[in-house]
């Protein structure tokens, strides 16, 4: 069982920042790509940036430039930074994984439970 928790959204007024942080537990063998998502109310839930174990990024286009992606693998932790932050980045940000579980060695993936992140003045 691999579990992921998030931390860090909240209320930001326009042009501010926020750090998201999540953090992998449990058993855990490797992780293979981590990533976060996001879904806006009446949308669906699209990827907003996702960071490969050797550290190669790639990002959706809405966020170029304005959010960057890391991960500790010591941690077994990725961190979102988000600056320069839209009202239409509010959403509520899933953390997502690709693990492999060391009493299978299935690869599977996991979402963590979402932290609402407004921007609002």
């Amino acid at each position: 069982q691999v579990q992921l928790v998030e931390s860090g959204g909240g209320l930001v007024q326009p042009g501010g920042s926020l750090r998201l942080s999540c953090a992998a537990s449990g058993s855990i063998f490797s992780i293979d790509s981590m990533g976060w998502y996001r879904q806006a109310p009446g949308k669906q839930r699209e990827l907003v940036a996702v960071v490969l174990s050797g550290g190669s990024a790639n990002y959706a286009d809405s966020v170029k430039g304005r959010f960057t992606i890391s991960r500790d693998n010591a941690k077994n932790t990725v961190y979102l930074l988000m600056n320069s932050l839209k009202p239409e980045d509010t959403a509520v940000y899933y953390c997502h994984a690709h693990c492999t579980d060391w009493r299978t060695l299935g690869t599977y993936a996991y979402w963590g439970q979402g932290t609402q992140v407004t921007v609002s003045s």
